[in-house]
């Protein structure tokens, strides 16, 4: 007997007028490897010369969510080279699907973190439902929010996007429609008919989206915005730190508690960068600043260290070097940043 040949780690397939993009390593929540953003990125360039495509459907096999961001235990390893590989093309998807001249829309039903929104969050139509949770947790793991997502939390309403950024905070459907990481609520029961109807249909994939969705549920963020932007409302970590911990709410005190457990350097470096993204307010040059940071943190400690504690070993207990936001180099963090040339 032989082994029955592997399934393909994306499938693409066609229904109708629509090009199905479907992510396929469900045991790993569809995380990304280099081999998938190839494989999406061929089938976009041979779609778009197709007259019988009309738009792109991307979404994730199983029942756990979309995608849940992309192999960075290549750090870990040391494949350096690759990691940097890896980047630059994942980027390059990104900026096709943001720009792609047919309608793209995604499906980010269940989990979408790290690498899930940078396939999904830049393109027309990011559907969310009642089982999303999006999150950018890189804080978490030694590293900064990239894949674009400076650029929609440094452009947030008020300072909820630094919030998150730096408390590795999650997203329900609503807020993820009130920061900007998606457009339309749809109930998850209803996506295949959505898509059938995409593929089917005779109406715009405008016209379509608009018939199925349906008001998200309330944004938790909007709510607490008050708290929210008067904490943040500054450039340094250290101050927000005070600022959080001058608050009379206790969800002021739990961010400034979480804050201090992410990697110091990590936090610091997301909040100049999420302020150096807005001032640009372009994706194609805050990928370009992301990619540039992203290089900065290639073998570094504290990269290495959290992917160990809370990929790896899972022992979510990750010694930061250093262990302080008041030890983080300030200089250093500008240096990075100013040196991304943009």
């Amino acid at each position: 007997m032989t082994d029955a040949p592997a399934e393909p780690e994306v499938l693409v397939e066609r229904e109708g007028r629509a090009l199905r993009l479907i992510l396929n390593r469900p045991r790993q929540i569809n995380a990304l490897t280099l081999g998938m953003i190839h494989r999406i990125e061929a089938a976009l360039d041979a779609a778009v010369d197709d007259d019988t495509v009309q738009v792109v459907i991307l979404a994730g096999a199983g029942d756990r969510g979309l995608c849940a961001g992309g192999d960075i235990t290549m750090n870990v390893r040391g494949e350096y080279d690759k990691l940097r590989r890896f980047w630059a093309t994942e980027y390059d998807l990104i900026r096709k699907i943001s720009a792609y001249p047919k309608p793209f829309v995604s499906l980010m039903d269940g989990i979408t973190m790290g690498g899930g929104i940078g396939l999904s969050a830049h393109s027309a139509y990011r559907i969310v439902t009642e089982r999303t949770r999006i999150a950018m947790p890189e804080v978490r793991i030694g590293f900064f929010p990239d894949v674009g997502g400076t650029l929609i939390l440094g452009t947030a309403p008020g300072h909820v996007g630094t919030h998150l950024a730096l408390t590795a905070g999650d997203c329900t459907a609503g807020d993820a429609i009130y920061v900007g990481f998606a457009s339309h609520f749809v109930p998850s029961g209803r996506l295949p008919d959505l898509v059938t109807a995409l593929a089917s249909g005779d109406e715009s994939t405008a016209d379509t989206v608009a018939r199925f969705a349906e008001p998200p549920p309330e944004a938790t963020l909007a709510a607490e915005h008050a708290w929210i932007d008067a904490a943040y409302d500054a450039e340094d970590v250290e101050q927000i730190l005070a600022n959080l911990d001058a608050r009379p709410e206790a969800k002021a005190h739990e961010a400034a508690a979480t804050i201090r457990a992410m990697a110091p350097t990590g936090v610091v470096m997301a909040r100049a960068a999420l302020l150096e993204s807005a001032r640009l307010g372009d994706l194609d040059k805050v990928l370009r600043l992301e990619l540039h940071i992203g290089h900065s943190f290639i073998g570094t400690w504290d990269f290495i260290e959290g992917v160990r504690a809370q990929i790896i070993d899972k022992d979510r207990n990750p010694q930061w070097r250093p262990a302080t936001v008041a030890e983080v180099d300030r200089a250093q963090i500008a240096e990075v940043i100013a040196t991304a040339g943009i």
